[in-house]
């Protein structure tokens, strides 16, 4: 640390990305929830030479390309929409911008583990709130907060999911407060809140392309609400990077909203692995919540979440494991292709003895 650094980041504690191995190889990678699937034959199509090329020029601040392409997806206004560099800077954005009137941030205890650094950067008061014995958010909890709510649904890195009815009595009961349900994995079994926006002026939506639309590399993200919150968005945006999307994640982005075929093809082919899966480890004896997102969150009655993650590493295999007193008997499996998962089951079978 230098000399240098403003006192109020010296305390900081930095978010841990999942490891990213520079040489893949014949590694399985199941540790960042990313997509097995290549981005849609469109995407690969419009990022040619010609658009490479005009690289030289500056992107569209607006990012219009994209965000009417989500619009005319979700049958929602053009207004209605922001992109972001990824869903993190959407969400930093929100957190930067939307404390209420307490500065008092609620979400899930165990959850994106984002959400505290971004409390400490933009000195909000962190309220963390416990989940159920089984892992699963109580809305009830969230009921008359006081404060902004943020929650991911499905949850990470449990992937258990609140029902639309659920989402709708949290908004209700907090018509004074913001809340944002960051729906990252909702395209793999959950139900999106999008249908809300026009009801409710206090929720605000965020998605990412990086997991059902094989885009983690192209950092594309963005938010859905009504056009006054999206209006303060464009404050934040254009105060801090109004060229936050480079030109060919627009064009990828766009294409990706376009191409539904494609998208609804391999996230059913990703949901029947996951089921698949599921039975697999059960008949190995593992715990497996239940899961609407594309990956799963597990526990062997025979071995410890810390030494499963290990040895599965011995087989060129990396799935997820946190520390976490609470969640560290369970490690979190990317849904991978059927190959994959059989390969880990495998190797799992060989573990136990």
């Amino acid at each position: 640390m230098s000399r240098f650094l403003n006192e109020k980041f010296q305390t900081l504690e930095p978010y841990t990305p999942g490891e990213q191995p520079k040489v893949l190889g014949k590694l399985i990678k199941l540790n960042t929830n990313e997509n097995p699937y290549e981005p849609a034959p469109s995407v690969v199509k419009v990022i040619n030479e010609a658009e490479v090329n005009r690289l030289k020029l500056y992107s569209e601040p607006a990012a219009s390309q994209f965000t009417d392409a989500v619009a005319e997806y979700y049958g929602i206004g053009k207004d209605q929409v922001i992109a972001g560099n990824g869903s993190d800077e959407i969400l930093a954005f929100i957190f930067m911008a939307f404390q209420g009137r307490t500065g008092r941030v609620y979400y899930p205890e165990i959850s994106y583990s984002f959400y505290p650094v971004y409390c400490d950067i933009f000195r909000a008061e962190s309220v963390k709130v416990p989940l159920a014995e089984d892992f699963s958010i109580r809305p009830e909890d969230y009921y008359d907060a006081d404060g902004t709510i943020v929650i991911t649904n499905p949850n990470a890195p449990t992937g258990m999911a609140l029902t639309l009815d659920q989402i709708e009595a949290i908004l209700k009961h907090n018509i004074d407060n913001l809340v944002v349900i960051d729906e990252a994995y909702v395209d793999f079994g959950a139900q999106s809140a999008v249908s809300l926006i026009d009801s409710y002026d206090n929720l605000m939506i965020v998605q990412t392309l990086s997991k059902s639309r094989s885009l983690a590399g192209a950092r594309v993200g963005f938010a859905m609400a009504n056009s006054g919150l999206i209006a303060d968005m464009n404050r934040i945006k254009f105060s801090f990077n109004p060229y936050n999307l480079n030109r060919l994640s627009i064009l990828a982005g766009a294409e990706a909203m376009k191409d539904t075929a494609y998208f609804e093809k391999t996230r059913k082919l990703i949901m029947d692995t996951r089921e698949a899966f599921v039975a697999d480890m059960k008949k190995l004896g593992f715990r497996v919540l239940p899961s609407s997102a594309n990956f799963v969150f597990a526990s062997g009655d025979r071995i410890s979440g810390e030494e499963y993650f290990t040895k599965l590493k011995k087989y060129n295999i990396i799935v997820r494991h946190f520390k976490d007193e609470k969640i560290r008997d369970f490690v979190r499996i990317t849904i991978g292709t059927p190959e994959e998962m059989k390969a880990l089951v495998r190797a799992t079978e060989e573990i136990l003895g």
